[in-house]
């Protein structure tokens, strides 16, 4: 007999395993990553920063990525510009209170966006509403929108440029944003920092 708890476990490493090849096998989706990653590279050569936001697993895939970004990713290199808007509870619950929970990054947006940095809004349904909000703010802002998403939402007309995982189950979409963005990371220091002294 062999145990259910077992199969749990290979079930969800091929499903794993099946998404992620679906997304490497997908020539849009390899250039959206491609596309963000000179986004991110012109934003930062031109004195922008980046921008992040999300919530629940979003939000902690939001802060990994703005990590990367400002410490290390792959190689030795100056820290670059990278802020997740979801990590400071009195920021948060400041604007929440005043404002409503809605407006928690839209706010953020507006005080800390500047046109020419980019904003990836991160929302595995598409449709969270202080994502949206965050977005609208962010085009009126002059910021180059960039969403991580799944297959469906609402968040598409706002965004400039999307990375779509192939995916309806959260934590698998979750699992290819957090790929992709490894991949958008070596990118930007590979373009930024190949030539040494940079």
């Amino acid at each position: 007999m062999t145990d259910p708890r077992k199969d749990a476990i290979t079930d969800h490493l091929q499903r794993s395993l099946d998404v992620i090849k679906h997304a490497a096998d997908d020539l849009n989706f390899r250039a959206a990553v491609l596309a963000i990653s000179e986004a991110i590279v012109h934003a930062f050569k031109n004195g922008g920063k980046l921008l992040l936001a999300g919530n629940g697993g979003s939000a902690a895939d939001a802060q990994h990525i703005a990590a990367e970004f400002l410490s290390r990713f792959g190689m030795e290199r100056r820290p670059l510009p990278a802020i997740a808007l979801n990590t400071c509870t009195s920021v948060m619950t400041a604007i929440g209170n005043d404002y409503g929970f809605e407006r928690i990054f839209e706010r953020q947006i507006r005080g800390l966006g500047r046109p020419g940095d980019v904003f990836i809004a991160i929302s595995t349904s598409g449709r969270s509403p202080n994502v949206l909000s965050a977005l609208k703010a962010a085009r009126e802002t002059g910021l180059v929108t960039i969403g991580f998403t799944g297959a469906g939402g609402d968040m598409r007309p706002l965004c400039d440029l999307v990375l779509a995982a192939p995916s309806e189950a959260t934590a698998l979409i979750q699992q290819v944003h957090i790929i992709a963005a490894h991949a958008i990371c070596g990118l930007v220091e590979q373009e930024l920092f190949a030539t040494p002294g940079c």
